[in-house]
This record gives structure tokens, C-alpha cells and sequence, in this order.
């Protein structure tokens, strides 16, 4: 990182956000979001309750770290193994994290899509969910390549269902029930 990076971090951990609205730090930019739509919200509660417990913490607002990047995401849902890490402290490593949801609203679409695809695959994280109420479709991104020509990882396998169908979460052991998700109105 550079000092502009790590002055922006400083900036970032600073910041005082209104009631209502999601704050994140995007490869050195402030991003700032009203909250989320009740689709959005019932979205993310029918797939944490589907995690296992047992094994599983499936947090939302949880603020992730990804080394070598100036980015604090915050995904809509992190999903990561019970005793993986201290279980304290604003930011969880990315490395740690098994799954991450992102739930795309209309102004969120080319960030969910691309930028958080490649901060996500950088990050080391195994699995990348991507629902959309827009389009009634899951894209599950799975199978980390390690860095290719160009040097940045990536996800090799891009697996798209449509609202209605199950959604395989093999690393979770589950099958991802979507029956419950909405469109947007």
C-alpha cells in the first residue's frame, strides 16, 4: 500500500456515518450506500439461516481485510469456520473466510460484479456468491487459480442458477435453498 492508501485507511477508520447508511473502502475510495432494500435484507437472512451453525459464523456487517490491498469491503454476508480466528476486533482476514455474499442493488451492479469479483479472488476467499434480485439469479464463483499472466488470481468456475433453484455450496455442505428470493419491485 501506498501512503495515500494508508492515509485514506486512516480517514476511512475515522469516519462517522450517518444512521441509514453502509460505508466501505474500495481500493482507496470511500464508497458510501443508503441501506439496502427489505428484499435485499430478506435475502440475506433466508441464506444465514441456511448456513450450519454448528460449524459456521455467518455475519453480515462484518468488515474484511484483504493484504496488499487498500479496501475494508463489506460484504452482506461473510461466512467463515468456527474457530478459524480471535473472534474479536472490527476486521476479519480475508484468508479465513470460506464464503462472502453480495446481494446487487441498482446502484452496486458493475461493483459486484467485477471489482469485488477480482478483491475477492485476490483475498483468497474460496467462494464468491453473487445474488441478484435485478436479473432473479445466483452466480456462484468457486475454483481460485493461482495468479495467472497477468499475476492477479482469479475464480476459474462461474456457476449461474435462477431464483427457484437450489444453489450448490459444496465448501458449506449445503444445497442453497432460493426459493424465498424476491425480485426487486
Amino acid at each position: 500500500m501506498t501512503a495515500i492508501d494508508d492515509r485514506m485507511t486512516g480517514i476511512f477508520e475515522n469516519l462517522e456515518v450517518p444512521e441509514g447508511v453502509k460505508a466501505e473502502l474500495i481500493r482507496g475510495e470511500i464508497v458510501m450506500m443508503a441501506g439496502p432494500d427489505m428484499v435485499h435484507n430478506l435475502i440475506v437472512l433466508a441464506i444465514q439461516h441456511q448456513v450450519p451453525y454448528g460449524r459456521w459464523r455467518a455475519l453480515t456487517t462484518q468488515d474484511l481485510t484483504i493484504p496488499g490491498e487498500a479496501s475494508e469491503p463489506q460484504p452482506d454476508l461473510v461466512v467463515f469456520e468456527r474457530g478459524a480466528v480471535e473472534e474479536h476486533g472490527r476486521l476479519l482476514p480475508s484468508p479465513v473466510v470460506t464464503l462472502v455474499v453480495e446481494v446487487v442493488s441498482r446502484t452496486s451492479v458493475d461493483r459486484d460484479y467485477r471489482t469485488k469479483r477480482e478483491m475477492y479472488a485476490e483475498g483468497m476467499i474460496p467462494a464468491y456468491l453473487i445474488v441478484d434480485p435485478i436479473k432473479e439469479v445466483c452466480v456462484l464463483l468457486t475454483e481460485l487459480s493461482q495468479a495467472s499472466g497477468s499475476g492477479v488470481p482469479g475464480y476459474m468456475s462461474e456457476r449461474t442458477s435462477k431464483f427457484g433453484e437450489a444453489v450448490p455450496l459444496d465448501l458449506l455442505g449445503i444445497s442453497l435453498d432460493t426459493t424465498e428470493f424476491q425480485r426487486y419491485a
